[in-house]
């Protein structure tokens, strides 16, 4: 039975609930809201118990501190003394103050009862601190106040307790609120008492219900590390990185993983069974660097509990979870709503362009989406604030809440540790500074007061770059872009930029480059993965092992990092279609990847050589073009993308489109099947003299505007000399673009054009409206203007005002 004290001090997790924040602190609050609400659906959480605001108070005035705050505090505010002596003097007279016998009391029994749940003698616990404030239920104060692991046994549970306490008055979170303006003798602190789970010997981490960078809010986000997740939230590994498409977890049989980044986690957080210390970092072996924390299936079974958390809750999450190295358990530790991207406004749209710029000094997972420039300040400990220029790019190994006073006069932030989810990045966001972590080595590269800039728009990849490059920002409100009946589509070849521009009102994906993927994230030849066993060149062969390592089979990693790639961009514009080219090289830039040269013939002009279609069914290529399918087929079968198209490039005959279509179904892409579309590129005059044709085979054409004009005028498209002969607006040019669209549309195909010169060109947009084009696919930052020439163009075919005029 309860004492009256116990009843007043102590609340179990499956007593609270949200609502409880004044009493007991959000963390606690949330907690108790999860074990209450969602244990019933399987989630799972650590048992424990919260000690109450009111008990810190107890504590506060039994020991007649409440005089000594004040005086301490009235000192700091007239500058009689620092917030270091403040917070020094206060913290010391905490912890040397008494136990309230019945708070005390109420403590040590409750940690019995939690050892008698637990069927443990002394279980180990984690004792974390939650603040509130009295008046102020919904203040954040996270990061400000210490935590403590691996407690074990009842005195050793009460000091972790009144060091909780004396930690409202760090240095940082005297600081901080000071700042906020917030009265300091009405914040409390409640303390959690939670059974430890044995992660030291599996892993943890943090999972957003949101992209953090772009606010997409259709991927859960996952960072995860060996050991403890202490590292992760602080910023002292690399974890892996996970993405999951949310609208398709439901299906059991789908795996929608849309990314996986294997981190360094050069190093683990372990218990070490001593009480002064109960924890410590130790180094990972190989075998523990050079794998994923998670499986697929725990990937997604996490995924699943991260979205039933973000649906109770009614908004994006930021949760933290363990996985017990004994039960293989995954448990929720934490869940605090995403306070950054979710309150983001969605109407305007900063796109940057970046010109000429120096060479690349470091790069690192961008925070924000935003480029500065400034001079280097590189500061390895916060003690020294007083060097830190305002306006510089704060350049360091990795922060805590302790950086924050000089973060917050910081340009940019370059840290060597850290992935999206870490404390760096957390508060880079919350403060809108670009920051790029994980920048292995940057306080060794980076010189102070060199000028350079941090670019994070480019990708989920930021850079450092040296020198002031030269680059435009403009703003764009999409609310305002109007309505066509012309679809407007997107070309796009960076899977790490996809996600980005997801608020575009566009109608999908005119062009997913293949090729691109296959150059940036595979890197390797698809038949030097085939043929590795025939390779000569020691360079590449070593490259490709270490590319490879982990694969059972070489070409397999083709297939997983070329699927993965495409998956961002098919998740990016869901359900809408997202049409994927296949690889359009030409044989000296398919002979530039790693072991590429072995396997490509020497042209005198790759342009109209040995490319597109011609490749897919040669024996030169046939065994690479297979793995292309696969990585397709994965993408629309396992992932569940069913709104990919497909489309063959430089097809210069039927019979030619015939064999291409054979081999496709060899390797289980048979168009019609699976609802699967198969588009032509339109390119090749023969594309239209023989539309009837080839409408036959596919179900719709693209034009390629660039090549298009090249085949029709003769006119190399990158001679400087025939520059101002080159002419998408030449009547030969059109002449073929009417006729395509009319033979296409009298045999009951599509027909869509990719290209800039609607975006340049009004006129030429016009044009294809009055041609009546099914679709125009253009370049993210030129989408809105060229929805804007299209509405004025359809609104003058109609006799209707123009876009924008009355």
């Amino acid at each position: 039975m309860k004492t009256e004290a116990a009843a007043k001090y102590i609340r179990w997790f499956e007593d609270l609930a949200r609502g409880d924040v004044a009493s007991v602190g959000g963390k606690n609050a949330s907690l108790g809201e999860l074990v209450r609400n969602l244990s019933a659906h399987g989630i799972k959480v650590p048992p424990g118990f919260a000690v109450t605001a009111g008990g810190y108070w107890h504590f506060i005035e039994t020991n007649g501190l409440r005089p000594l705050i004040a005086a301490k505090l009235a000192a700091l505010k007239e500058g009689k003394i620092s917030v270091a002596e403040t917070g020094e003097a206060i913290r010391a007279a905490i912890e040397q103050g008494a136990w309230p016998e019945d708070l005390a009391g109420s403590i040590r029994q409750a940690y019995r009862d939690l050892s008698r749940r637990l069927r443990a003698d002394r279980p180990d616990v984690a004792v974390r601190s939650s603040a509130t404030a009295e008046d102020l239920p919904e203040a954040s104060f996270a990061g400000q106040h210490e935590s403590f692991l691996n407690i074990g046994g009842e005195d050793e549970l009460l000091d972790a307790c009144r060091r909780c306490y004396a930690s409202l008055f760090s240095d940082r979170a005297i600081s901080y609120r000071e700042a906020k303006g917030f009265d300091h003798l009405k914040v409390a602190l409640s303390i959690g008492v939670q059974q430890m789970v044995r992660s030291d010997l599996a892993g943890a981490g943090v999972a957003f219900s949101i992209d953090t960078e772009t606010g997409f809010d259709r991927v859960v986000l996952i960072n995860a590390a060996w050991g403890l997740g202490e590292n992760v939230v602080q910023g002292a590994v690399d974890p892996d990185e996970y993405q999951v498409f949310k609208p398709l977890l439901a299906e059991p049989r789908l795996t929608p993983i849309v990314h996986k980044r294997l981190g360094g986690k050069a190093i683990k957080m372990v218990y070490t069974g001593v009480a002064a210390e109960p924890t410590r970092n130790v180094e990972t072996g190989p075998h523990e660097r050079s794998a994923f924390v998670l499986t697929d299936a725990e990937i997604l079974d996490l995924a699943r509990v991260i979205c039933a958390i973000e649906r109770h809750y009614g908004v994006p999450m930021d949760v933290e979870w363990a996985k017990d190295g004994i039960s293989g358990e995954i448990v929720i530790v934490q869940a605090r709503p995403e306070t950054v991207q979710s309150r983001a406004a969605g109407g305007l749209q900063r796109t940057y362009t970046i010109g000429r710029k120096g060479r690349t000094l470091a790069s690192g997972l961008s925070i924000g989406g935003d480029i500065v420039s400034g001079p280097v300040c590189i500061i390895h400990d916060p003690k020294n604030i007083q060097r830190f220029v305002s306006g510089s790019v704060l350049v360091t190994t990795t922060t805590n809440p302790d950086w924050v006073p000089i973060m917050r006069r910081a340009a940019a932030i370059v840290t060597e540790r850290g992935g999206r989810t870490s404390h760096a990045a957390i508060v880079s966001r919350e403060l809108g500074l670009p920051a790029v972590v994980g920048a292995s080595g940057a306080t060794k590269v980076l010189q102070p007061g060199q000028m350079v800039t941090v670019s994070c728009a480019e990708g989920d990849e930021g850079f450092v770059y040296d020198g002031i490059a030269e680059f435009t920002t403009e703003e764009v409100d999409i609310t305002a872009v109007p309505a066509t009946k012309t679809r407007t589509m997107l070309n796009m070849a960076n899977p790490a930029a996809a996600f980005r521009w997801w608020r575009l009102p566009a109608d999908g994906v005119g062009l997913a480059r293949m090729e691109f993927v296959v150059a940036n994230q595979v890197r390797v030849h698809p038949m030097a993965l085939v043929h590795s066993d025939s390779l000569t060149d020691g360079k590449a062969i070593a490259a490709i092992d270490e590319l490879t390592r982990g694969y059972d089979r070489k070409p397999d990693y083709f297939v997983d990092r070329l699927s993965l790639g495409l998956a961002r961009i098919a998740a990016a514009f869901h359900p809408k279609p997202v049409i994927i080219r296949m690889s359009d090289f030409k044989t000296n830039e398919y002979a530039g990847l790693i072991g590429g040269a072995e396997f490509e013939p020497n042209e005198e002009n790759p342009m109209i050589g040995f490319r597109g279609a011609s490749r897919y069914y040669s024996p030169q290529y046939r065994e690479g073009f297979a793995l292309e399918c696969r990585a397709v087929r994965r993408l629309r079968e396992e992932m569940g993308f069913g709104n990919v198209v497909v489309m063959i490039p430089f097809c210069r005959s039927p019979e030619e489109a015939d064999r291409v279509l054979e081999v496709m179904a060899e390797n289980g892409l048979v168009r019609g099947e699976n609802g699967l579309e198969v588009y032509v590129m339109c390119e090749i005059p023969s594309n239209v003299i023989l539309a009837e044709e080839f409408a036959r085979r596919f179900d719709g054409f693209s034009i390629g505007s660039n090549d298009l004009t090249q085949l029709t005028l003769g006119v190399d498209r990158d001679s400087e000399l025939l520059a101002e002969l080159f002419d998408e607006e030449n009547e030969a040019v059109k002449w073929m673009i009417r006729t395509v669209i009319e033979r296409a549309h009298e045999a009951g195909a599509k027909v869509g054009l990719c290209g800039q010169a609607p975006s340049n060109r009004p006129d030429f947009a016009e044009f294809l409206v009055a041609c009546g084009i099914d679709s125009i696919s253009v370049t993210p930052d030129s989408f809105v203007a060229v929805k804007r020439h299209v509405a004025d163009a359809e609104a003058r075919r109609a006799g209707a005002p123009a876009h924008g005029k009355q």
